[in-house]
């Protein structure tokens, strides 16, 4: 049962949004609310309009119909609701999206400064303080093509972090990635998830699934199809669709 729109705890409310690509119904009557310090796992097949819900909540793309307010703003198409719930929202892509001229630090430190207005002293410390939080200190001065791809998603994070979000959304953020890397990514995810950040995760890692999510989620064909706490999901789905992409994903692993 969804919480009210309306409980202070509720960080994101979404409320039947209705999302088109030309004639593509990408997004069908979908409501959602995540409370403070709750972790969403999204799941299901490829187009099922996972990663478009979640960059509707940062503004990435806009919905023809609905509602989505975070943290007590409205996102109502205004630059100021955009600029304001972009503050609160970091959010990771599957590929890195790292400025390749700029060191690993420079990556970390230039939303604070320009954003937030923070000076370059506090922006740097803060980028260290997340750099040491990802565990890639080390590498503050090298350059991204320098590094390996979970060490860039690492950074990835670190940056979005630094912006000291209320929530982060993760948009497939190993599925780039080669094998060996994917539990370094995974592994710093399950940090931020134990200290209590926000996450709204779309990914097919069911091992993480079961080990972070308060809540999985699955869709398809742009609707949530079913949602339950991980042990009730993966245990005993009720949905047939559930269980043939289940069936499917554990196969694969």
């Amino acid at each position: 049962m969804l919480n009210s729109s309306n409980d202070q705890s509720t960080l994101i409310s979404l409320e039947k949004l209705e999302k088109w690509y030309g004639s593509f119904h990408a997004l069908k009557n979908v409501s959602l609310s995540v409370r403070k310090g709750e972790k969403i796992v999204l799941c299901g097949p490829s187009g099922s309009g996972k990663s478009t819900l979640i960059r509707c909540i940062n503004a990435l793309e806009t919905v023809q119909d609905g509602k989505i307010v975070v943290e007590g703003q409205l996102l109502d198409g205004s630059t100021k609701a955009v600029d304001t719930i972009r503050r609160e929202v970091g959010m990771v892509f599957q590929s890195f999206n790292l400025f390749p001229h700029m060191t690993v630090l420079q990556n970390c430190t230039l939303a604070p400064m320009r954003v937030r207005g923070t000076s370059r002293a506090d922006a740097e410390r803060l980028a260290r303080k997340y750099l040491e939080r990802v565990r890639i200190l080390d590498q503050a001065a090298k350059y991204p093509a320098q590094l390996s791809g979970g060490q860039q998603q690492r950074v990835a994070i670190a940056r979005a972090l630094c912006m000291e979000p209320k929530v982060m959304l993760f948009d497939e953020p190993t599925s780039a990635l080669d094998p060996e890397m994917v539990k370094e990514v995974l592994d710093t995810m399950i940090g931020l998830a134990r200290d209590g950040m926000t996450m709204i995760c779309v990914t097919h890692e069911m091992g993480f699934a079961r080990q972070v999510a308060d809540r999985v989620i699955f869709m398809a064909s742009g609707e949530i199809i079913e949602e339950a706490q991980p042990e009730i999901f993966f245990k005993s789905p009720r949905h047939e669709r559930t269980k043939a992409f289940l069936g499917e994903i554990l196969a694969h692993h």
